[in-house]
């Protein structure tokens, strides 16, 4: 491997988990979500630079676009190799030093089996992030990750929670790094020394067993820490996972952007013009698209004609991935962890809710929308107080006046476009009364209209005002074309 360049340095706690896994081929990384194990990972990987030939990724497949942009923030590499949905043995980037790959994927697809088979070497190191994904031993990506991985020099996991059923998850995670580990091949001869089930219920595990030698074996190979021993946190901690779009989310991206373009004379191009613009792309980004059925210059010249016609809306739905990267980055949140999850749209929040009720049960989801009637609103409140782990509600409507002290991390499925919105989201839960570090979790999209927000919100200011005065610059100007450019940018 060609040796890199790291961008930013390593904390205290990340220095201590190098110093303990470097002098292994193989080591676990068991750090609290927050406490930067990619950044650990990347260093041990660059430490190692010269004698592997490439990293291979694996991760969920909501969280590729995520470990792309971690290597790109803290690496100067830019050969960063993206498994996608054709790629292949013929198609596959041989020369690339960094390879992301979706979990998922290899469980469900023999071509990207045979693909990533064909890079992996003696000389490979390999990464499974979120390792409990292959913490089930006779599961297919389990089976396959672990087999194709042996040839590895060096191998590596990843996790905030390793032991999230106790140590029935820490057989094939060990077994991933080496057998030798735990000193056990199978896993029956493992369950035979350290779990006991029901005698009366098949398959109930009971107890753990000789948990201490267990606590003895795997010492040498992990790192662990939480967040409350290695970090004097700030009073709010931020965190960014990143997406891409579906290709028919992509394409009536570009659709909405010519179609509002059509309808607008540059002239006019105001800020109605442009929050209907901002609203379409990010609801888009969202997986929906409610599309106008007429024209706006038709309904303009009915109106002007005497002719009152009310507009109507197609709801369009797409297939997303931002849905599965909220689930995903739920699944790393401690269990017992009350979240919010903030939405900017009805759709949205009623979508995440039900799939959260598929997967949680419908009593662990608090709804909370303009749609509501206020005594349906004060009682999904009350049943957060009380029982249900998720609150899910717009930043239009929950996020002024509520006291959300429960909860102490917070994800924005999608986020307003005025910074002042998103400080009164944060403080529901950040005032007085909270005791604890609350994290806030933002899911961002591959695109220019969440790079705007991004940017504004990073500034403290209104993404949508900014872009009107980019607008009214290029008005004095008189150069309409700039102005379609600009859309087009987004």
């Amino acid at each position: 491997m060609i040796p890199f360049a790291t961008k930013t340095d390593l904390m205290a706690h990340q220095r201590d988990a190098v110093a303990k896994i470097l002098p292994s081929r193989v080591g676990a990384l068991f750090m609290d979500m927050g406490t930067g194990k990619s950044r650990t990972a990347i260093e041990l990987a660059h430490l190692r630079s010269m004698k592997i030939d490439r990293v291979i990724w694996c991760c969920p497949v909501s969280l590729k676009e995520t470990v792309k942009t971690e290597i790109r923030k803290h690496t100067d590499c830019e050969d960063i190799y993206v498994f996608g949905p054709k790629t292949s043995c013929k198609t596959v980037d041989m020369a690339a030093r960094w390879v992301v790959v979706g979990i998922e994927s290899i469980s469900s697809s023999s071509r990207v089996v045979l693909a990533l088979n064909s890079m992996i070497t003696e000389n490979t190191m390999v990464i499974v992030d979120e390792s409990t994904y292959i913490k089930g031993h006779d599961s297919a990506r389990t089976l396959r990750i672990t087999r194709m991985a042996e040839r590895a020099r060096y191998r590596l996991i990843l996790t905030g929670t390793p032991l999230s059923q106790g140590v029935v998850d820490l057989f094939a995670q060990m077994k991933f790094l080496s057998p030798k580990i735990l000193g056990y091949r199978s896993w029956y001869s493992f369950a035979a020394n350290h779990i006991e089930y029901s005698e009366k219920f098949p398959g109930m595990i009971v107890r753990s067993l000789n948990v201490p030698y267990l606590a003895e074996k795997i010492k040498p190979y992990v790192y662990q820490v939480t967040k409350a021993e290695c970090l004097d946190l700030p009073e709010k901690v931020t965190e960014e996972r990143y997406l891409a779009l579906t290709r028919e989310q992509m394409e009536a991206y570009i659709q909405a952007k010519h179609e509002i373009l059509e309808d607008v004379d540059m002239e006019d191009f105001d800020s109605i013009s442009i929050f209907r613009l901002f609203t379409t792309l990010q609801s888009i980004v969202c997986g929906f698209w409610n599309r106008p059925r007429f024209r706006w210059q038709d309904l303009r010249k009915s109106r002007h004609g005497g002719v009152r016609q009310k507009q109507e809306y197609d709801l369009l739905t797409f297939p997303e991935n931002r849905t599965g990267l909220l689930m995903d980055t739920i699944r790393g949140i401690p269990k017992d962890e009350k979240v919010i999850v903030w939405g900017n749209f009805r759709y949205s929040v009623e979508q995440i809710a039900k799939r959260l009720n598929e997967e949680y049960g419908v009593e662990s989801v608090a709804l909370y929308y303009g749609r509501l009637k206020e005594q349906v609103r004060n009682a999904e409140e009350n049943k957060f107080r009380n029982h249900a782990r998720f609150f899910v509600a717009t930043q239009s409507v929950g996020g002024h006046g509520l006291t959300l002290n429960e909860a102490r991390y917070v994800i924005f499925y999608a986020n307003g476009f005025k910074y002042s919105e998103r400080l009164q989201a944060e403080d529901r839960c950040h005032r007085i009364g909270q005791t604890r570090d609350v994290t806030y979790i933002d899911l961002w999209s591959n695109t220019g209209i969440d790079d705007r927000i991004a940017k504004a919100l990073t500034k403290k200011g209104n993404a949508l005002r900014d872009f009107r005065d980019e607008v009214e610059k290029i008005k004095k100007k008189g150069t309409k074309k700039r102005i379609k450019d600009l859309v087009m940018s987004l």
